[in-house]
C-alpha cells in the first residue's frame, strides 16, 4: 500500500506527537527539525524529504514510543519504503533505508563519534548490528547515496532539541511535492 502526500501528514498529525524513543523531542519534532537542518544546508528537495521522513517507520508500526528500551530492533528504516517506494524517488528512499548504517559507519571512521550519542542511539545501535568493521565501512560507502545518508545522520543527531523552531510541516509538505516520483524521474 502506497501512502500520498496528504497521508503522511495525517500521519504526523495523528501520531507525531508520540515520543521519539528516550529523546526529548517527539516524533514530528524530531522529523521537522531533521528536514529544517537538510534545507539549510540547501541540498535538493529529495533530500530533505529523506531527512524529513526518515523515521517514518516508527509512525508505522505499532511496537510503542522506544522498542529499543525493550531490546527489539524496529528496523524502522525499512518498514516505511514499500509505503513511500510508488510516490519518490530513490533519491529520497536511499537515504532513508541506510541512515542506519550511517550510525554503523561513522561510528567506525569517525573518532568521538559513538561518544557524543545519546544514550537511547547507543542502545538502539547495539540492536542494530553495532559498529562497522574496517571492511563493512568501506563497503557501505561504495554503495549509491551513502554520502547522502551519512549527510542525513548527522541532521538525525542533531534533531533533538526540545522546543526549536522549524518551519512547519506544511512547508515540508510542499517539499515533499518537489519530491515526487515523476515520468521525468523515471524515464
Amino acid at each position: 500500500m502506497s501512502l500520498s502526500i496528504e497521508q503522511i501528514v495525517a500521519l504526523f498529525e495523528e501520531r507525531g506527537d508520540n515520543q521519539y524513543g528516550a529523546e526529548p523531542v517527539n516524533q514530528l519534532e524530531h522529523a521537522l527539525q531533521c528536514a529544517a537542518h537538510a534545507e539549510r544546508a540547501q541540498v535538493p528537495p529529495s533530500l530533505v524529504t529523506a531527512a524529513l521522513l526518515h523515521d517514518l517507520g516508527h509512525l508505522l508500526h505499532s511496537l510503542g514510543d522506544d522498542p529499543a528500551a525493550q531490546g527489539v530492533d524496529d528496523v524502522h528504516q525499512f518498514i516505511a519504503l514499500p509505503f513511500l517506494r510508488n510516490l519518490f524517488p530513490e533519491s529520497v528512499l536511499s537515504p532513508i533505508r541506510l541512515h542506519v548504517d550511517a550510525k554503523r559507519y561513522l561510528c567506525a571512521v569517525e573518532p568521538g563519534y559513538w561518544e557524543a550519542l545519546s544514550p537511547a542511539s547507543k542502545r538502539s545501535l547495539e540492536l542494530q548490528g553495532g559498529i562497522y568493521s574496517p571492511a563493512e565501512a568501506q563497503s557501505f560507502m561504495d554503495q549509491p547515496f551513502a554520502q547522502d545518508s551519512v549527510m542525513l545522520r548527522r541532521w538525525d543527531d542533531a534533531a533533538k532539541l526540545p522546543g526549536l523552531k522549524t518551519p512547519s510541516l506544511s512547508h515540508f509538505a510542499e517539499v515533499m511535492q518537489e519530491s515526487q516520483l515523476t515520468l521525468e524521474t523515471i524515464g
